[in-house]
């Protein structure tokens, strides 16, 4: 079993019919707005940014801390991905398994005698929806202050940005509240978009930190930015097999298929943009960022 597991983990196997879910799960593991969130975490620590050896070491416990969550994150979604496989896969039950029903599947097949299987599911559903509200709570906390520089008394930021989660969450909730597999598409389609964002934020990161104006001797290395562009490439490049194949066997309508174009052609025009804006003028970006001389 688990030379299989390690197997598909390194030459994956997958179909045209799987490929939305792969990306689906990318993109709840990665979440792209949390990106923003593990930025953030430079400013929980006061650094001299003149201090090189203060910067380095700052630099290597965000990387602990970053690599920690993401890590984490991964393997609770391998584990659920790998115990739904080992025991629904090829079976009758399969496609009728969704997030309502999958904790009474679970108990019957591996909960026999008193393992409350059902409760742990539960606790982990209620787990996850935390984290993940807690987590969008921030980010979007700090990307208001980033990007609109808003400053605000705390009680009214979270007023705001919980205002903003909560009400689209409620008028989708109440519209695909029609029946289990709606929901289950929901949630579905709800984890791909969130792969399909993450080159709105893994472009522009990687531009800034490859950025010696502003990154000074801590800018990444060739190798590292050779290997970080090749993943943003494949991420785009993933993203569009998934819109070409959605589009090939979902349109059927004219004024659907005109729509789901001008968003596509949207999609990549704002792709294009950000890399030919971080590569031909790197600099205009970071123009109000006050920028420190970290070079020798």
């Amino acid at each position: 079993m688990l030379s299989i597991l390690f197997a598909g983990l390194l030459v994956p196997r997958l179909s045209s019919k799987t490929l939305q879910t792969a990306v689906g799960v990318v993109g709840c593991v990665i979440t792209p707005h949390n990106v923003y969130l593990y930025s953030a975490l430079v400013h929980t620590r006061k650094i001299d940014p003149n201090k090189k050896g203060r910067v380095q070491e700052a630099l290597n416990y965000y990387t602990i801390e970053s690599a920690i969550a993401v890590f984490v994150s991964f393997i609770i979604n391998l584990l659920v991905t790998t115990v739904f496989a080992k025991g629904f896969y090829s079976t009758k039950q399969s496609s009728s398994i969704g997030l309502v029903n999958a904790g009474q599947y679970l108990q019957g097949r591996y909960g026999k005698g008193y393992f409350p299987i059902l409760y742990i599911w539960g606790i982990g559903l209620l787990a996850a929806g935390t984290s993940s509200t807690i987590t969008g709570t921030y980010a979007g906390q700090f990307i208001m202050e980033g990007f609109l520089n808003l400053r605000m008394r705390k009680w009214m930021r979270s007023l705001i940005t919980r205002s903003c989660a909560i009400l689209p969450t409620i008028i989708v909730a109440i519209v695909f509240n029609r029946s289990e597999a709606s929901i289950d598409v929901l949630s579905e389609w709800l984890n791909v978009l969130q792969g399909m964002q993450i080159p709105f934020v893994l472009i522009p990161l990687l531009t800034l930190v490859s950025n010696e104006l502003l990154m000074g001797v801590f800018k990444i290395g060739t190798a590292m930015k050779g290997t970080m562009w090749t993943v943003a490439t494949l991420v785009v490049l993933i993203n569009g097999y998934v819109l070409l194949n959605f589009f090939v066997s979902e349109v059927n309508g004219l004024l659907f298929g005109f729509v789901l174009c001008l968003g596509t052609s949207a999609y990549v025009a704002f792709i294009i943009y950000l890399i030919t804006r971080g590569r031909g003028q790197p600099y205009t970006w970071f123009s109000h960022i006050p920028a420190h001389d970290l070079r020798d």
